[in-house]
């Protein structure tokens, strides 16, 4: 009977993690165009914060899911008109003060933008979770007082990207990210985010504030501050041009 018994439970233990395991790649791909949407249009406040010291921009960001991208640098007055354009896989930075437009190699995508915490890949949205990612649901566990999914996810083959493995907490409550880590291929902590003050901004609840802290470098952190988004709407596709990269900012 005992034995039975067990048989049962392990059994059904093992639908569960069947069903879990299905169910993961949906959690993510919602909890990731939860924060994106097939478009979004953005007002952005940035704060880099080392030991030596801090240094804030404002800027407006166009995205078109993972494929265009525009960022402009509205402050300070000295990097005001500062643009990134992304179309496809290719990146241009443009200088205001010297009219210059620099052509962003693939090998960069993974250093630092304008001197943040996060990568050029991480402003632009090169990278998919749900498309470049194999998943894992590892369990479940709080992020700050909140139940959430956690989820490893470890590169695929084919996916240009350089991260060994990633895990992602997800909350349950309205499947949006919690926090993320990053692992290169040797398994060491490279930086990790967190995701806070949740608010519905046009109808769409997201996280408003999204902080990157260096784990390889003490004191290092950069704060993201969402102050107005709108999700799915029309954009020009004249925005995505060398002519508007050029145009005054």
């Amino acid at each position: 009977m005992r034995t039975r018994l067990l048989l049962f439970l392990s059994l059904l233990l093992a639908i569960r993690l069947q069903v879990s395991g299905q169910a993961v790649e949906d959690i993510v791909r919602k909890a990731e165009n939860q924060i994106r949407g097939k478009t979004s249009h953005a007002l952005i406040e940035m704060t880099v914060v080392t030991p030596d010291y801090t240094r804030t921009l404002k800027m407006e960001s166009w995205w078109v899911g993972t494929e265009k991208a525009l960022i402009v640098i509205k402050a300070p007055r000295k990097e005001a008109g500062n643009k990134t354009l992304k179309i496809k896989n290719e990146i241009w930075n443009y200088l205001r003060n010297t009219e210059t437009i620099i052509k962003i190699p693939p090998s960069m995508l993974m250093q630092s933008w304008n001197g943040s915490d996060f990568t050029n890949d991480d402003l632009v949205r090169e990278s998919s979770l749900s498309r470049d990612y194999r998943m894992k649901l590892l369990g479940e566990e709080p992020v700050n007082g909140v139940l959430c999914w956690k989820i490893l996810l470890t590169p695929k083959p084919e996916a240009p990207v350089v991260w060994g493995k990633l895990i992602y907490w997800v909350r349950q409550s309205d499947v949006l990210p919690a926090r993320v880590e990053y692992y290169d291929e040797r398994d060491r902590l490279v930086r990790h985010m967190l995701f806070s003050d949740y608010r519905t901004l046009h109808r769409r609840r997201i996280p408003t504030r999204w902080v990157m802290y260096n784990d390889r470098r003490a004191g290092r952190y950069t704060e993201i501050r969402i102050l107005d988004i709108q999700f799915d709407i029309p954009i020009p596709d004249r925005l995505f041009s060398f002519r508007e990269l050029e145009r005054g900012g």
